[in-house]
């Protein structure tokens, strides 16, 4: 890759292998890319594609006793880190490179205050700096990346700080010492739509005043298009393609880019199916000889030279970006032409007419006014000295073949109220009613029988799968604690629910850490069908799997239940996943439901003020027009629930909220085809503003 003037950080042809049992892991296979002062870029790519390995080992970070060799070269202003001495590369890390971790908890000290740890930053390398000035540059910086009331939180511990606000401390940490390079590493992924949006505004407002460079490593392609200037694509260990970020999203000039890009649940989109990746990343021991993306590819398809030729990075003819492609010239734009069927709405099992009338149908689960309180005990005795209202008066149905998307921020109630349904957690009050059964009262005989009728996919599929069984005995664990299946019908039943979620007979007898992240939702998502429910309570399902592989579990869960009926309750904070997959939306905050209705009418024009906020917070993954596109990230933190605000629970952050709000609690009223609990709701559909943009609805295609 030729050279760029005024690069700050150049990585030349880095290559680290790993020693394993199974043999030699070559993770990063001669990775080259720069970066110039003020200068953002994107590196992206799925899980184990080498993003995070390659800056750990341009950085000296790698400390995992099996590294069997890093080579290659990476020069900060012309000096080589690779090679500096020990002592010398402390002083470089921290004054002159400052990373950003995905977890911000883990990199604070738990038992130190957080404005004492970034004031040590500040000493280390400064040692004329006195305590009283370290302090007062600390609350600057805590000032600067928006940490409310700074002077306060400077004593505050980590464990008093919200995710978003850790993140924010552990930005200021980072840029305390004006670094020439700031690596940002998945900085937003474990964070709510309206946290994120906040943090990306700290990276640029941090970046711009230190005039750092900044690496973004992120797996997320709408961060990329929203703040990347440049874009670096990983796969297998290698750059795939490289160039500006609006050449790259307008014509990718890899089929891996143009995977990527195609797979996107996006909001502002609308398509009835995903385009998901085929296949699995190469194992990294056994790489193929030519180039890695072919068995996946639908440009080299049996083209010889795809097999056997590795290609090299190189420029467009039409002076584009570099991409390592045999054929680059055949692969197709970013937003590819959707079929029409794929536009076409698919019917429901749940709805329909009869003599041009509605059809009745029995809602599969009916909740009415649920609450849910938590004791906050404390004192020699463990009285309770306070409540904390986790569900509040929550009211919905969903019906056969119907999909209710459940969306809010980290707190709001979501996994509570999800849990309640199979009463792991038992309701304070109010009424649940599954397939016509009240779940509240049933005793432990009725309950059995209706988990039967409920089940639930969890976030983390490797941790709600016994490891020591094989996925087989995993998938047929239900069925043996049901009674009534012999030993050769569990069998038989288990091989037809791999069929069902696409997975092969062979993987029956395999262990869950053989399968990779994807094919564990599956196995968990055919357990959950085991024992053939009416509702599937999906909680965060996706969140922690790359983009590729959602798509293929959310195309799954949607051929599902137009085989079965069944009805979903789809937890998550993602609104655009919701957005592909949700037939209803109900926003919650702080406990209660402030809006719902047709997914179609909550996204195009919402009708309450938090449901604007979150839709505007939403990185879209088009970089056409960023800058004139109105994003308004939602502020501030959410109340405690054991102390919510009067009136209104959201008036404290809204922009629309007056001296009644204060007063009086709104409730659920009818309009624009859903209920809204806002006091001035028509207010907010006429006003001009970001969830407009972010909400409106384009269909692709022809």
């Amino acid at each position: 890759m030729p050279g760029r003037a005024g690069s700050v950080l150049s990585l030349k042809d880095l290559t680290v292998e790993f020693t394993t049992p199974a043999g030699v892991v070559r993770a990063v296979d001669g990775v080259s890319y720069e970066v110039t002062t003020g200068e953002t870029l994107g590196v992206v790519g799925e899980t184990g594609s080498g993003k995070s390995v390659t800056v750990l080992a341009a950085l000296g970070l790698l400390s995992a006793g099996n590294v069997r060799r890093v080579s290659g070269q990476a020069l900060l202003d012309g000096a080589d880190l690779l090679a500096m001495p020990e002592q010398e590369l402390r002083r470089v890390l921290g004054r002159d490179v400052a990373m950003v971790f995905q977890d911000p908890i883990s990199a604070l000290n738990p038992v130190q205050r957080v404005g004492d740890q970034i004031a040590e930053t500040l000493r280390v390398h400064d040692h004329s700096l006195s305590a009283r000035a370290a302090r007062a540059r600390t609350v600057e910086l805590l000032e600067l990346v928006g940490v409310p009331h700074p002077e306060g939180r400077y004593d505050g511990y980590p464990h008093q700080f919200s995710g978003g606000m850790c993140q924010r401390a552990v930005i200021a940490m980072a840029i305390a010492n004006q670094p020439r390079v700031l690596i940002a590493d998945e900085p937003t992924t474990a964070l709510d739509v309206s946290v994120q949006a906040q943090i990306l505004d700290v990276l640029q407002v941090a970046a711009r005043e230190t005039g750092a460079a900044t690496v973004l490593i992120t797996h997320d392609l709408g961060v990329i298009a929203e703040t990347a200037d440049r874009v670096c694509v990983m796969y297998a260990g290698r750059v795939v393609e490289t160039g500006s970020v609006r050449e790259l999203f307008a014509r990718p000039r890899h089929p891996y880019t143009a995977a990527l890009l195609n797979s996107l649940p996006r909001l502002d989109v609308t398509v009835r199916r995903l385009a998901p990746i085929p296949g699995q990343p190469p194992d990294p021991i056994r790489l193929p000889e030519g180039c890695a993306f072919a068995p996946r590819c639908p440009v080299g398809g049996d083209r010889e030279v795809c097999a056997v030729q590795r290609p090299a990075l190189r420029a467009a003819a039409d002076g584009g970006g570099l991409s390592a492609c045999h054929f680059p010239d055949e692969v197709g734009e970013g937003s590819a032409p959707v079929p029409p069927a794929a536009l076409t709405p698919a019917p429901h099992p749940g709805a329909g007419t009869v003599g041009g009338e509605e059809r009745a149908v029995a809602p599969v689960l009916a909740v009415r006014d649920v609450r849910k309180r938590f004791p906050i005990r404390g004192g020699v005795f463990a009285r309770a000295s306070g409540w904390v209202h986790a569900v509040d008066g929550v009211s919905f149905e969903i019906q056969p073949g119907r999909t209710l998307g459940l969306v809010g921020e980290s707190g709001c109630g979501k996994s509570t109220l999800a849990r309640m349904m199979l009463r792991l957690i038992d309701p304070t009050g109010g009424s649940i009613s599954v397939a016509g059964r009240e779940l509240a009262r049933a005793g432990r005989a009725e309950l059995r029988h209706v988990r039967r009728q409920v089940q639930m996919v969890y976030q983390d599929p490797f941790a709600s799968l016994n490891p020591r069984l094989t996925v087989g005995d995993n998938v047929a664990e239900p069925l043996r604690l049901a009674g009534g299946f012999s030993r050769t019908a569990r069998r038989a039943r288990v091989l037809d629910l791999f069929d069902r979620v696409g997975l092969l007979p062979e993987h029956v007898d395999r262990f869950p850490a053989e399968f990779s992240g994807g094919q564990r939702q599956r196995v968990a998502i055919a357990r959950a069908l085991a024992l053939q429910p009416r509702l599937l309570i999906l909680d965060e399902p996706v969140s922690a799997l790359d983009v590729s592989v959602q798509a293929q579990v959310l195309n799954l869960l949607a051929d599902l239940q137009a085989e079965s009926g069944m009805a979903y309750l789809f937890v998550s904070h993602d609104l655009s996943v919701v957005r592909q997959v949700a037939d209803e939306v109900a926003v919650m905050y702080l406990g209660k439901i402030v809006e719902t209705g047709p997914a179609d009418r909550v996204y195009r024009q919402p009708c309450h003020p938090y449901t604007r906020a979150l839709l505007a917070s939403v990185p879209i993954p088009d970089p056409a027009g960023r800058e004139k596109r109105l994003r308004a990230p939602l502020g501030g933190d959410v109340p405690s629930p054991a102390d919510p605000p009067s009136g209104c629970r959201f008036r404290t952050r809204c922009a629309f909220a007056e001296e009644r709000c204060g007063r009086e609690e709104p409730v659920l009223r009818g309009l624009e085809g859903g209920l809204t609990a806002c006091h001035f709701a028509e207010r907010v559909v006429l006003a001009d503003g970001p969830a407009a943009d972010g909400g409106a609805e384009k269909v692709v295609g022809p």
